[in-house]
């Protein structure tokens, strides 16, 4: 093992585990050590449930964005035969720049997630169900494509990998671009704390240290957890490794840093509508969307 990977495999651990645990606590004991920060009730269970369903259509549609954005640039390309499946893609034929538009897909999730993260920044006023929606989005669109970076400048044989192979990357390079993703990771979740804490409907929900961790949990965390079970039947049938790993990494990316540092945002208003997304046209979307991958993508579409 080269010095730069064991660099990128040490920082990974820094960024994905022992810095959000130790800033997790150092929130706790602020939590306990403040007056007056008594178990408020975190938000409402429905809301809970309504960022579990936004979720899991983020996380599907940021990753058909993905693989269609790695589908057609091929397409475009003489020589290349690909075709687009629920879980991947594939092509037929050879062209030297099918290595370089293996890193379309990750440029296409992260813009996405860049620009859904500009929209929800921006002085608006919007549902809960719109503001989650953006949420999603954006968080899965960065936390899809950063961890692909990390991979692609310890594997040349992975997605951006080929595209850095392409682009002659040399190790300083690979292993420059990985510390840059992992550096980009906790700087854009610590962003999203802000926007998910503004959903509380009422400001005892968000008013010290530990309501604020607890209702991030209660509507982030939670629904993360539960929704990178949701997503796996849109993944089969695949190499069991092939469907838990991107939701995983997914989640691992971003959502330690959003609940370890929930405790730490000041002077954050409490902006939730007294609307609630309708839970049974989301779980339509959820389904529709499911059948949509099984019957429509899962026996694949050519482009060409």
């Amino acid at each position: 093992m080269t010095a730069g990977a064991i660099l990128i495999l040490a920082a990974s651990a820094l960024t994905i585990v022992a810095v959000p645990l130790a800033l997790g606590l150092a929130g706790a004991l602020s939590a306990r050590r403040t007056p007056g920060d008594r178990a408020a009730i975190a938000g409402s269970w429905r809301l809970t449930a309504a960022s579990t369903l936004f979720y899991v259509l983020a996380f599907n549609l940021t990753f058909f964005i993905q693989e269609l954005l790695l589908v057609l640039p091929k397409a475009l390309t003489p020589g290349l035969r690909p075709t687009l499946f629920h879980n991947n893609h594939s092509w037929e034929g050879t062209n030297p720049l099918a290595g370089l538009f293996q890193g379309t897909g990750a440029l296409a999730a992260l813009s996405v997630g860049l620009f859904c993260l500009w929209l929800l920044g921006r002085p608006r006023e919007r549902s809960d169900g719109t503001r989650l929606f953006l949420y999603w989005m954006a968080y899965c669109g960065c936390f899809m494509a950063l961890p692909q970076v990390v991979i692609g400048s310890l594997s040349p044989g992975s997605d951006v990998g080929m595209a850095m192979g392409y682009l002659h990357f040399g190790e300083t390079a690979r292993v420059g671009a990985g510390l840059l993703a992992l550096g980009l990771m906790p700087v854009i979740a610590l962003q999203l704390r802000r926007p998910a804490l503004e959903l509380a409907h009422a400001r005892e929900h968000i008013e010290g240290p530990g309501s604020r961790a607890r209702f991030v949990f209660r509507v982030i965390t939670l629904p993360a957890l539960l929704a990178t079970a949701l997503v796996l039947p849109f993944r089969v049938p695949r190499e069991l490794i092939e469907v838990l790993v991107v939701p995983l990494l997914v989640l691992l990316a971003g959502a330690p840093w959003i609940q370890a540092g929930a405790w730490r945002v000041r002077e954050v208003r409490a902006n939730g509508t007294s609307t609630a997304p309708s839970l049974a046209y989301l779980f339509a979307a959820v389904v529709g969307l499911l059948l949509l991958f099984q019957l429509v993508l899962r026996p694949g579409i050519r482009f060409y």
